[in-house]
């Protein structure tokens, strides 16, 4: 008989579906100082399945993931017990400069509607000046942990 654990664990697929809904996620960097640096952002995903944020370049985060590229990432949703799903990952983090990737990268992040106006190739002049600021973050991950209660039928 399976562990809870395993019952309750989410298969690559369903994965996949579950970071393709959502639209925020915790960004966990390694401070300077040993602690982690949570930060919650919007992201997408890319076609080969990597999550991708799009962020200014002289943010802490980034100057984290230039002294150390692991992050953690996590995405959570549910308001009952019966309800909590979340994936941790554990990645590898690239640091994207070129401007034309970075335009290509924030057209993938999931945001309100005014942001993702913003961000079509009418892109608005505020945010093609802001693009020698920014950097896109490319996540790929090592490992994770998921889980579903939903799958556990309402049984605790």
């Amino acid at each position: 008989m399976p562990s809870r654990r395993e019952t309750i664990a989410m298969t690559p697929a369903e994965l996949a579906a579950y970071l393709a809904e959502q639209r925020r996620i915790i960004l966990i960097t390694n401070g300077a100082n040993g602690l982690p640096h949570p930060m919650p952002m919007n992201y997408g995903i890319d076609a080969a399945g990597r999550v991708v944020i799009v962020t200014f370049r002289k943010s802490q985060k980034v100057k984290n993931l230039e002294r150390d590229p692991r992050a953690t990432l996590l995405v959570e949703s549910g308001d009952t017990y019966t309800e909590l799903k979340s994936a941790i990952l554990y990645c590898h983090a690239e640091i994207i400069t070129d401007p034309d990737e970075i335009a290509e990268n924030m057209a993938l992040v999931r945001a309100d509607g005014a942001m993702t106006a913003s961000m079509s190739q009418t892109m608005s002049e505020q945010v093609r000046a802001s693009m020698v600021k920014r950097v896109a973050l490319r996540f790929t991950p090592f490992g994770n942990v998921t889980w579903d209660h939903a799958k556990l039928g309402g049984f605790y």
